[in-house]
């Protein structure tokens, strides 16, 4: 993987702010909320996120795939072919894990910036711009979507799937898992768009301009 350029710096402390005037304060926050608006929303961030649920779905193919074979291995050659898959998934899911848990992270860190940079003044006219409610809308119904096949998996599919002469406890477990692996993506993917929403209309919507030094609103 190509080395992420750092997220744009907070704002700096009161004490030490040295722009010449309002118009360089209200660029500076422009340019620095519009890259860590791109860096929440924006498509790319979206298809890596969409290419890593898919990574983990495929690790967790080969992992709790052994798990489904384990039921069925009757020599060691099977066995042989079941760790291996086993160890593939795992090499393909653990960096897939990582990688949604350290977006999540730099998400987290993102949108606290954007708090910071949004208390610093009021630009009503520049803020519209960051509402994004194509993209906003492609990662609520894409994450809903994720939550939605989840719950089918976690609930209709073990009911078909499971039972005399078809899965069993592998079965079970290998859905489960693949369950979770939706859910939980997904679910981070919907805090993220609704959380931006209300972001977008707290700051479009506010009555009257917010200095520095009056803090900024708490992350939701």
């Amino acid at each position: 993987m190509s080395r992420r350029t750092p997220l744009p710096p907070p704002p700096p402390p009161v004490e030490i702010q040295s722009w010449p005037g309002r118009e360089a304060r209200l660029a500076d926050r422009a340019r620095a909320m519009g890259e860590l608006n791109r860096r929440l929303l924006g498509g790319g961030r979206l298809a890596v996120f969409l290419v890593w649920v898919a990574t983990l779905q495929l690790g967790w193919g080969f992992a709790g795939g052994g798990l489904v074979a384990l039921e069925d291995v009757i020599d060691p050659i099977s066995m042989m072919f079941v760790l291996v898959s086993v160890a593939i998934g795992l090499g393909v899911l653990v960096p897939a894990v990582y990688f949604l848990a350290r977006g999540v992270w730099r998400d987290r860190e993102a949108y606290d910036r954007l708090l910071r940079w949004a208390a610093l003044d009021r630009d009503p006219v520049g803020d519209a711009r960051l509402r994004e409610p194509v993209l906003s809308a492609a990662w609520l119904v894409l994450s809903f979507a994720l939550c939605a096949v989840g719950l089918w998996v976690s609930l209709a599919a073990p009911a078909e799937l499971v039972g005399p002469g078809l899965g069993g406890y592998g079965t079970v477990a290998y859905l489960m898992g693949a369950a979770l692996g939706l859910w939980i993506p997904g679910l981070a993917g919907l805090v993220k768009a609704i959380r931006h929403y209300r972001f977008a209309v707290r700051l479009t919507g506010r009555p009257g301009p917010r200095s520095a030094s009056s803090g900024h609103p708490r992350p939701e």
